[in-house]
């Protein structure tokens, strides 16, 4: 039988894993969640960056599943944006989770949608689908990003507007972050678009790139350009496979932490 997520005693700390307290949770459909957990003093993280989270499994070990971070690298909590699958075996959990309850963090945060992994250009665009919006909400609130880019472009895809996980506060251009300048939040681009129903903008991110959708509120050129423009994909397998295709055909070559290029991929999702 599956211990109560609140039942503490069954949290081990080690050294790969603390145990934090969740101090914030908001249910944006029903199948679409934030939570925000307590962050220990030592837990350092690039904006973009992913890291395991998880619940004690029915076995008594870690369940675990790797998570963006969805808060900036400043924050003193840590932010994450779930799906929610009924037969999951952590996210048919963790949706039930509650202020108070206790939650696994891995200590070792990683990954590649950090602008370390991106070489110098002009415009920074953030594709994302469903919960691939985390990564790039952590990057879009930290201010060296916009020390950067003469613009970041946000794109958020999903099958119906009541998914669009932080839209008010994207559509107010991050109105009332302490860090950002008014300069920089006048470089952020936002562009919601809805797959399944009516929206001011609909179709999937492939078809707003081919008709030029996807730059009309850019100063910029109307088209992508490999030696200006740096691109992080973050959804789907499918999405992802399909436009590093697509960015490849344009002339533009994956970056890595170790090589940085003209765009980059995440390959860690929640299941």
């Amino acid at each position: 039988m599956t211990q109560p997520i609140n039942d503490r005693e069954q949290f081990q700390e080690s050294g790969a894993l603390s145990v934090e307290t969740i101090t914030y949770v908001h249910h944006w459909t029903d199948s679409l969640f934030t939570l925000k957990m307590s962050r220990p003093a030592s837990f350092r993280f690039r904006s973009g960056e992913f890291v395991m989270i998880g619940l004690p499994g029915d076995n008594g070990k870690p369940l675990l599943r790797a998570y963006s971070m969805a808060s900036p690298s400043y924050e003193e909590e840590i932010e994450f944006l779930s799906i929610k699958v009924q037969d999951g075996p952590l996210t048919s959990r963790l949706q039930h989770i509650k202020v108070g309850d206790p939650v696994y963090l891995g200590k070792k945060p990683t990954g590649t949608l950090v602008t370390d992994a991106l070489l110098p250009g002009k415009r920074l665009f953030m594709l994302s689908t469903g919960t691939g919006l985390a990564p790039f909400m952590s990057l879009v609130r930290d201010p060296e990003v916009y020390g950067m880019y003469d613009e970041v472009i946000v794109v958020h895809s999903v099958r119906h507007k009541e998914e669009l996980a932080y839209r008010d506060l994207l559509e107010s251009k991050l109105e009332g972050d302490p860090l950002l300048e008014d300069e920089d939040r006048a470089k952020m681009i936002y562009v919601p678009t809805v797959t399944r129903e009516d929206f001011r903008t609909t179709g999937r991110i492939q078809t707003l790139i081919d008709n030029g959708e996807l730059f009309k509120d850019s100063k910029g050129p109307q088209h992508f350009v490999p030696d200006e423009d740096r691109v992080m994909l973050c959804g789907s397998m499918a999405m992802i496979k399909d436009h590093a295709a697509d960015l490849e055909a344009r002339g533009f070559e994956e970056g890595a932490n170790n090589k940085p290029g003209q765009f980059v991929i995440e390959r860690a999702f929640v299941g």
